[in-house]
């Protein structure tokens, strides 16, 4: 099978160039690389433009959208697997697309594959615990079986480490306009018409980010906003349970290392996840009366 990889950037002269080597020195080598730049005011262009096998296109800063962009990346493309990175996402090794795809050759079923997420050096202590909690170390395969027992995971799948199968992306109708989580909208698209969702833990990239209490609430403001918005597709038990989790098992280790300062630091973050969504939700909530 042929393998196309996608890059939407903005000003990235600082990492692209050394992620295109990585990806080009690959075990298995993607047959395209495709950057989509978002008018970008530093060299982005011009470095990522001197690779070969690398195709860069450019559209207006206004006119991207999270789904709408990197649908008409994947209508560019030709790969019958179609890859997605972040520009800030770098793989851990070589055998990263090869892992990363291996769920999609090994099954028919399989519409999607995301990888593992593991923190950058500078990541703070409670993002490399939330981070250890989010992308474990095992694998698996999710149906739509597992909504029950998995509630909102059964439909985890992020596009800063995904492959997704070009016949079941078409046959799914594509990410579609979404200004947030495209990559959980196609996972639930997939569950529901039943696909295969898998996540292949031994694909792994560092990938982490330390937001402030502001960025966090705005964040998780848009993922509440997408969340009420496709609530009949993502139809499972409320995500306030996972959350919990999350909060009692970082808390927890938190306080065994005596880190009283990330502790505090952890709440404010908590919390503006939690105003966030709830926010996001009853602003979906008012769109629609």
């Amino acid at each position: 099978m042929s393998i196309s990889l996608v890059i939407p950037t903005l000003d990235a002269q600082a990492e692209i160039g050394e992620l295109l080597k990585i990806l080009l020195s690959q075990t298995l080598c993607p047959d395209e690389i495709i950057v989509v730049d978002s008018a970008s005011s530093d060299s982005t262009v011009e470095i990522a433009s001197g690779f070969d096998g690398v195709r860069v296109i450019e559209i207006e800063r206004c006119d991207f959208n999270h789904g709408l962009t990197r649908d008409m990346a994947f209508k560019e493309s030709f790969g019958d697997i179609v890859c997605f990175m972040t520009q800030d996402a770098v793989p851990a090794d070589e055998r990263y697309i090869e892992n990363l795809v291996e769920p999609i050759l090994a099954d028919s079923r399989v519409a999607i594959s995301s990888g593992r997420q593991l923190p950058k050096k500078d990541a703070r202590e409670f993002e490399r615990l939330v981070r250890e909690f989010n992308y474990g170390p095992t694998s698996n395969i999710r149906s739509k079986d597992d909504i029950p027992a998995m509630g909102i995971k059964a439909y985890f799948a992020t596009d800063v480490c995904s492959a997704y199968r070009r016949s079941s992306y078409f046959e799914l109708g594509g990410f579609g306009r979404t200004d947030m989580s495209e990559d959980m909208l196609m996972a639930a698209k997939a569950v529901g018409a039943g696909y295969l969702v898998a996540y292949a833990a031994d694909a792994c990239v560092y990938h982490s980010h330390n937001l402030t209490p502001v960025e966090q609430f705005r964040r998780n403001f848009a993922i509440g906003h997408f969340l009420e918005i496709n609530r009949e597709l993502i139809a499972c038990p409320s995500e306030i349970g996972e959350g919990g989790r999350l909060v009692k098992r970082v808390a927890k280790q938190l306080i065994e290392d005596r880190s009283f300062v990330e502790l505090g630091a952890f709440g404010l973050d908590c919390f503006a996840r939690f105003i966030g969504n709830r926010s996001g939700r009853r602003a979906a909530r008012k769109e629609r009366l």
